[in-house]
């Protein structure tokens, strides 16, 4: 039991880490292909200037993403062979063609990206980023294909105690993709956005008023606005999702011990997992009905019921996930949310108003948001993974049978213990390299105030 207990502990650590770098590869390469596309049309050269501004960043965040996905394969074959028998002959297919198809495109034409400014035609190395972007794309829904299957199993059979995929359509069609792919897109597109403001924030604070920080910021106020609506919006269709197709996440998520029609919706509650009950609660009475199913009157089950009914399904055992990291994740993760959107949103306000009381307070505000995305991806990775235990195959296979049944604790945590040093100097170096490059200025132009300048937009 130690075993699986530090087996977990060590890929949730390095999936927590990898995933700092992912959702800003994702989003910070179709910025990047927006801004060269202006380029291209305009010949205007700040466009440039921002391509190969974030450009830079965007390689050292991609380095460091393929370095620490790499290990994460690593992963399957040594703390947890029982999962990848198991599933493997579903599981392999989106990961091989995450591989083949979606990483080998995008190394591929961001090699010509790089080495090819000045030297292929304009529209081709237009076109070679557009595609890095697409493939970053790609290479997010293979993985989330993979992923949705843990969550909701479609598409397969069950020989010989193994899983086999009977149908690749349905493994595409699964509906939990379709609403986890959009979600991770656009909360992508938010942390990038994010990224862009902070830094451009702090130029403007440093007094660097160049056309391409000024638009640059411009650019991050209307992508963060876009996105976290967007992601916000994708939310509320995932939440409906798993009212009706995952009950017990949405109950441990929201602390529901008992059913309720119509539930509340609890803003704070303290959780007592040992006598399942919450000691205390604040709650909006009817919320939670509405919105999980869209109307005031619903009922929501709660954990205790759903509990009985897998106990009959399943067999005897305990089905119910950790209920306290659950609930204040996904607290978390709302309100990092919440908060991107109002400091969005000020942004465009003081642009827009040419507003100069406070500009300064919200500039440095911006600078410091760029933490925000990170704080939503990740309780957001927990809340997901988290809810689904004590299944790592929904329905299928549990957790505590998944682990490698050789490899002996003491491997484990001799390899947590080298992980965990490793990735704490390569966040030094990651962060040290991404400071010393997003604070070199490009251009430096006479002090302004962009604020009090007549409206530049695009």
């Amino acid at each position: 039991m130690l075993n699986v207990i530090l087996a977990r502990w060590q890929f949730g650590s390095t999936t927590v880490y990898h995933f700092f770098f992912v959702p800003l590869t994702i989003g910070l390469s179709f910025l990047i292909a927006i801004m060269e596309s202006f380029y291209v049309k305009t010949n205007n050269d700040k466009y440039k200037e921002m391509a190969k501004f974030w450009g830079n960043l965007f390689l050292i965040n991609f380095a460091m993403g393929v370095a620490t996905g790499l290990l994460q394969e690593f992963q399957f074959g040594m703390n947890w062979s029982s999962y990848s028998r198991f599933v493997g002959d579903v599981f392999g297919v989106p990961l091989a063609l995450e591989s083949l198809l979606a990483f080998f495109l995008e190394s591929t034409f961001l090699g010509i990206w790089i080495f090819g400014w000045e030297k292929v035609n304009k529209k081709i190395h237009l076109l070679s980023i557009w595609l890095v972007a697409i493939a970053s794309g790609m290479s997010a829904f293979w993985i989330l294909a993979a992923n949705s299957f843990m969550h909701y199993p479609v598409g397969y059979t069950i020989e010989k105690g193994r899983a086999t995929m009977t149908s690749f359509s349905s493994l595409l069609k699964n509906p939990h993709l379709w609403v986890q792919f959009p979600h991770t897109i656009f909360a992508a597109w938010s942390t990038a956005s994010f990224f862009v403001l902070g830094i451009t924030a702090y130029h403007l604070l440093r007094k660097n008023n160049a056309d391409w920080v000024k638009t640059s910021f411009k650019f991050g106020v209307i992508a963060s606005i876009i996105s976290t609506i967007l992601v916000m919006n994708l939310g509320d269709l995932q939440g409906k999702y798993v009212a009706k197709y995952l009950p017990m996440k949405l109950a441990a998520a929201e602390a529901l011990w008992e059913t309720k029609a119509p539930a509340p919706l609890s803003a704070l509650s303290i959780i007592d997992e040992k006598s399942r009950r919450n000691s205390f609660e604040l709650s909006i009475p009817k919320m939670l009905s509405f919105l999980s199913f869209s109307n005031f009157h619903s009922k929501v089950e709660g954990i205790n019921d759903i509990q009985k009914q897998y106990e009959v399904k399943y067999g005897p055992g305990n089905y119910i996930p950790p209920v306290t990291v659950s609930f204040y994740a996904f607290r978390i993760m709302i309100s990092a949310g919440g908060s991107m959107l109002i400091l969005a949103l000020a942004a465009l306000y003081y642009h827009i108003k040419k507003k100069t009381n406070g500009v300064r307070t919200l500039l440095r505000l911006l600078v410091l948001s760029i933490a925000l995305p990170y704080i939503a991806n990740t309780s957001g990775w927990i809340l997901t993974e988290m809810s689904r235990y004590p299944w790592i195959v929904f329905g299928l296979l549990r957790v505590d049978d998944s682990a490698s049944p050789t490899v002996s604790s003491t491997y484990v945590l001799v390899s947590l213990i080298t992980y965990v040093l490793l990735y704490s100097a390569l966040i030094v170096v990651d962060l040290s390299l991404i400071a010393k490059s997003a604070k070199k200025p490009l251009v430096e132009k006479k002090n302004q105030n962009m604020f009090e300048e007549e409206s530049l937009w695009i």
